[in-house]
């Protein structure tokens, strides 16, 4: 098992953290950003007034955005309609199918080094973003004790992948460690 594909190339304490106007200015123009446990807990069904001045101001930076989820249909398009942003659901990550239907939702072709995929789960998010040969930013998650069943799952998977990255990887390690 190639332990890089779980590394991320940032790692933050919150979406609210990350530095935007420095990764425009490092030629990021394509945001992929998780809703659950993202943007959102699980258990919250419409955006915040902080999640719609976040995307409002990153739109105005510049990027583009995109919603991507591996929930249902219903859930991503009551919280993704009132930002009026693209949306992707059922999006199978880490599989790429989802990241590729996402891209199809904007009219430029994107090289990956201009694209970042914004999520809280390494075995999902991180992982595949990285089999796109996108950045990759991990944040900690908004509230652990809202994952459904199948995030649960990964989560107890990150741990033992986490284990492997610490003895190869300690400084990665290290910062991964501090959020999750």
């Amino acid at each position: 098992m190639s332990l890089k594909k779980y590394i991320p190339t940032y790692v933050y304490e919150s979406i609210y953290d990350i530095e935007f106007l420095h990764l425009y200015e490092a030629n990021i123009r394509l945001l992929f950003v998780d809703i659950d446990n993202t943007l959102a807990p699980y258990d919250e069904n419409t955006p915040t007034k902080e999640a719609h001045q976040l995307i409002e101001s990153l739109l105005l930076m510049g990027f583009e955005v995109i919603l991507i989820s591996n929930n249902n249909k219903k859930r991503v398009e009551t919280y993704a309609k009132p930002l009026n942003v693209p949306y992707v659901y059922f999006a199978l990550k880490p599989l790429k199918r989802g990241f590729k239907r996402g891209l199809k939702l904007v009219d430029k072709n994107y090289q990956p080094e201009e694209v970042l995929i914004i999520g809280d789960q390494l075995m999902t998010d991180i992982v595949g973003g990285n089999k796109m040969g996108f950045q990759t930013a991990l944040v900690k998650p908004l509230k652990k004790k809202s994952d459904i069943l199948t995030t649960r799952f990964n989560r107890r998977r990150e741990v033992r992948v986490l284990r492997k990255i610490e003895k190869k990887y300690k400084e990665a390690y290290d910062s991964i460690k501090k959020i999750l």
